[in-house]
């Protein structure tokens, strides 16, 4: 069997997980900040937030940008629908801004429309995503942002390792901070880096970074520099000028979440972080060899093709006769996905007013895309087997 995404636990990494079960932590403990630490270094930020899972993350993020009742949102109708729902959790309205039908990604001019079409301040933010794993241009995107006075949270789960080469030639990481102020990342089985479940929020914003450790434990803090209660209620009763806020004390000052991430979840994504690059390095291998496979191949009609930076989460072809060539690899053992059924289409989204022909391109990538398999353990063997299918199947 050939699946389209697949995890690969090494005895390296069932060790590390042990090794943090039979620890004195199984949550709350120091490999998670150990694990955030060595995640930002990777990325390239100044702070990192792991959190129970991509969802939460972007949830969080909505949170500490502010976004309530009523506020308008801009974002990819290609997606999972987390990177919309995320508004929504909040009060927000999305609203959805149609793909580029090259890159997949979201479409800035079609984005700029939008923001000229309406007054300044109708919209509050934008949510761009490094779809399949190729990086959103966010230098153009903050230039955009700026004029209009909005946030950028920017979902990278598809995309760790992933980035674009902005203006003076410099490759900027997806989720390094320099151009939205908030980004996401996800640890499912399937994405680059698997630890189960699991999630990270990356910035270079301490203000934010502080908000999120808040919101991620039930809107809790233990900074005593930061405690609105006084010290003799804290301690129950009075004492002398200038004593301390007893060991116990913490308050709860805003409304969080429990979305807390544990010890053997970060051991196991320390593990996994520690051959992150290597991981990369073939998923760009097994695209190359796509691309040479399928190029000016007359029944596809796009590809993802082979672009610098790409972190190739998924590798998607457009196809003619989708459904009949999703069953013939089946058929042959081999399990391909569709990412994604547009959020805009879904029937929840539907009812807030979206219908079919309000996102052309996107509507029409969905009726031809297909992801194949891609993952770093996919074999030179494999990968011939399942070209060969797509080509025996149109030819």
């Amino acid at each position: 069997m050939i699946p389209y995404g697949k995890q690969n636990i090494t005895e390296e990494d069932i060790q590390a997980v042990a090794k943090a079960l039979k620890g004195d932590f199984l949550t709350q403990g120091p490999t998670i900040l150990e694990f955030e630490n060595a995640f930002a270094d990777y990325i390239g930020c100044n702070y990192a937030v792991a959190v129970s899972n991509g969802t939460a993350a972007l949830h969080l993020s909505a949170l500490a940008l502010g976004v309530q009742e009523g506020d308008k949102v801009i974002t990819t109708p290609i997606t999972f629908a987390a990177s919309a729902n995320c508004i929504r959790y909040c009060g927000g309205e999305v609203i959805f801004s149609d793909i580029d039908s090259d890159t997949y990604l979201l479409d800035i001019n079609k984005v700029e429309a939008l923001l000229k079409a309406a007054p300044k301040g109708t919209y509050k933010g934008i949510v761009p995503v490094d779809f399949a794993g190729r990086a959103v241009n966010l230098e153009a995107f903050r230039k955009l942002a700026n004029e209009y006075g909005l946030w950028i949270l920017e979902d990278s789960c598809h995309s760790p390792g992933g980035f674009f080469v902005d203006s003076k030639g410099e490759n900027q990481n997806c989720g390094n901070g320099n151009y939205a102020d908030l980004a996401i990342f996800s640890f499912h089985p399937v994405k680059h880096i698997a630890t189960g479940e699991g999630g990270m929020i990356t910035t270079n914003d301490e203000k934010l970074y502080k908000k999120l450790l808040e919101l991620r434990t039930h809107g809790i803090t233990r900074d005593v520099s930061s405690f609105k209660n006084s010290v003799e209620f804290a301690v129950g009763q009075e004492v002398e000028e200038g004593a301390s806020y007893p060991g116990w004390y913490m308050e709860m000052q805003h409304l969080g979440y429990n979305y807390r991430f544990t010890d053997f979840q970060a051991a196991l994504g320390i593990s996994q972080l520690s051959r992150a690059d290597k991981g990369i390095e073939r998923r760009r291998e097994i695209a190359k060899k796509y691309e040479e496979s399928f190029l000016n191949k007359p029944f596809v009609k796009g590809q993802s093709g082979f672009v610098e930076g790409h972190a190739y989460h998924l590798y998607v072809i457009e196809v003619e006769n989708r459904i009949g060539l999703y069953n013939y690899l089946r058929e042959h053992k081999i399990f391909t996905q569709i990412h994604y059924i547009p959020c805009h289409l879904m029937p929840y989204y539907k009812e807030q007013g979206w219908k079919e022909g309000d996102m052309v391109n996107a509507e029409n990538y969905y009726k031809h895309c297909i992801s194949l398999p891609m993952y770093p353990t996919l074999t030179s063997e494999e990968q011939n087997f399942v070209i060969e299918k797509i080509i025996q199947f149109y030819g």
